[in-house]
């Protein structure tokens, strides 16, 4: 099996956009299989940056591309990116890209509660309030409109009122005007148009490729410690973001995703609330911050940062089916004296080598950390180990036994060709 599955292994934001365009560059086809536009991708090719959210990363390769049923896709802001790729020289086309026909979409509504909710909590989840969360409960729920439904106009009023049965409701007890049928009526019809020509039924796509023996990248989106059931909960999103969400949100067998692949960051870093062992509240996690350029693609958040935790991607590597690793922003570790990696966790008198599941617990937990040498030298940019100093690949080797993976690749800075290759994802098994 020759294809790929790439999968965020801490918090997100580990770059999983730069790996996945280099990967891209050598598959078929590209797949995106869970999450919103409440993610993003940033790729940089030369002297053009690429921030993306809802298409996968495929199209700035000009690669067949596939958002995935298990996507939940907010229309107007698909065609806001399509136009935003398309001013920087991208042009995406049905012939780039499909959208999955049974793909739930995001109504306004589901913005709207979403801040709705956040501003009401008392104990903030972090939410983009991009409508992502409750999308997925009206998924799971049954009321959901579906891309297929842009397709018929005669059955669409029905489906608007069974869905505005629930959320008028809602909107009432939060003292929020009702949202009139007749007027996400008219929306949709305004914007089916412009969104039908993608649609497509990938799983017959995919299906298809995979006969021909065409390589698949399947593009995760978030990573393992925000999944809805393996993640910090409640500080989660609202979908599966492990490897195996790759089948369900593609329509694929779950043996046809290869090799996966998980973007991990030289340290640790996290957007918005929750717990967060080795976060740094001192002038070493500003430094960290500062030289990672740690702002959240799709917010512009400021990312809380700390040092590496082999704790927490030992266990992402069990939960999220990960075979190796990809080792990015080693860079930024350019210059420290010395390096500190999490092993453990102190939790009343106890040690714990696992990320207990209570979130009461997870705010309690102390790290107990292993010191090593850093180095002087930069690695920015290199593409070989001979160019690595020899403390950054002994940091490389200690991190591959804590966490009980291999690392796969390496990456040295933003840029596309600054990647150490150890073994290629789509060939080494």
């Amino acid at each position: 099996m020759s294809n790929v599955t790439v999968i965020g292994a801490q918090w997100g934001d580990e770059g999983k956009g730069k790996i996945i365009d280099w990967l891209s560059n050598r598959a078929d086809m590209v797949v995106r299989f869970q999450g919103g536009n409440n993610a993003g991708h940033t790729i940089v090719v030369g002297d053009k940056t690429y921030k993306l959210s809802l298409l996968p990363s495929g199209v700035v390769q000009g690669k067949r591309s596939i958002i995935g049923n298990g996507v939940v896709v907010d229309p107007w802001s698909l065609l806001e990116e399509i136009a935003k790729v398309g001013a920087a020289g991208l042009t995406v086309t049905p012939d780039i890209l499909v959208l999955a026909e049974n793909a739930t979409l995001v109504l306004p509504l589901h913005r709207e509660l979403d801040a709705l909710r956040e501003e009401a909590s008392s104990q903030k989840i972090g939410t983009t309030k991009r409508g992502i969360g409750p999308t997925y409960e009206d998924k799971v729920g049954r009321r959901a409109i579906r891309a297929i439904d842009l397709k018929d106009f005669a059955s669409l009023p029905a489906k608007i009122d069974r869905l505005l049965a629930h959320h008028n409701v809602l909107r009432k007890g939060f003292g929020a005007t009702e949202v009139d049928a007749g007027a996400l009526l008219n929306q949709l019809k305004e914007i089916a148009p412009k969104i039908v020509p993608f649609l497509g039924s990938s799983w017959r796509e995919l299906d298809a490729a995979r006969k021909a023996g065409k390589r698949i990248l399947f593009e995760g989106a978030q990573a393992v410690l925000l999944d809805i059931d393996h993640g910090t909960y409640p500080f989660v999103t609202s979908s599966n973001t492990v490897a195996g969400q790759a089948a369900a949100g593609a329509g694929v067998s779950p043996r046809a995703i290869g090799t996966v692949l998980g973007i991990v960051k030289s340290y640790t870093t996290r957007v918005g609330e929750g717990p967060f062992p080795t976060e740094l509240k001192d002038a070493t996690g500003e430094k960290l911050g500062e030289r990672g350029h740690e702002f959240g693609t799709v917010t512009g958040r400021k990312r809380r940062c700390g040092w590496f935790d082999a704790v927490l991607v030992r266990q992402t590597c069990v939960t999220g089916g990960v075979d190796g690793i990809c080792l990015t922003k080693l860079d930024v570790l350019d210059g420290f004296d010395e390096i500190k990696v999490c092993t453990g966790y102190q939790l009343d008198g106890q040690t714990l080598d696992y990320l207990p599941a209570d979130a009461n617990l997870q705010a309690r937990l102390t790290p107990v950390y292993e010191t090593l040498e850093g180095w002087k030298e930069t690695t920015r940019g290199a593409r070989s180990w001979a160019q690595l100093p020899a403390n950054a690949i002994k940091y490389v080797r200690r991190v591959e036994e804590l966490i009980g993976t291999p690392v796969s690749l390496l990456s040295t800075s933003p840029d596309r060709d600054d990647t150490i290759t150890v073994q290629d994802p789509f060939v080494d098994r």
